[in-house]
């Protein structure tokens, strides 16, 4: 295995792109962006992920050091969950990301709608 090489299906590299990659870890990224956030305020504030999805995510995104997950001291225990210096820096290529698929968004669809239509009639049997 070459380092770096992400396109070896055994490299690091690949790995972790993979994990930038995934459904949930953008919009995790995302929604600590303003500070550390409570596990229920993340929840929250990220519609339709499952409490697994968000508890297996943030799991991983603390093993490779994205995100810091601090224990409060209070009764009963909170946790906060913040991007670590490194998380910041990959937020700058997220809020990238977030700002591409905000402005493109209706050329996506537009795009979209085009290859549904000209699916649909080459299904369609000819007359």
């Amino acid at each position: 295995m070459r380092p770096g090489n992400p396109y070896a299906a055994d490299c690091p590299t690949r790995q972790l792109l993979d994990r930038i990659g995934d459904r949930w870890t953008v919009l995790i990224i995302g929604a600590l962006s303003d500070g550390p956030l409570r596990y229920t305020a993340l929840a929250t504030r990220i519609e339709a992920i499952s409490q697994k999805m968000l508890t297996q995510t943030l799991r991983a995104l603390e093993r490779d050091g994205i995100v810091v997950r601090t224990v409060l001291p209070v009764i009963p225990p909170h946790v906060e969950y913040e991007l670590s210096s490194l998380g910041s820096d990959l937020l700058a290529t997220v809020s990238v990301l977030e700002r591409w698929a905000i402005t493109h968004i209706q050329d996506v669809e537009s795009a979209r709608r085009t290859f549904d239509a000209n699916a649909k009639a080459q299904a369609s049997p000819a007359r």
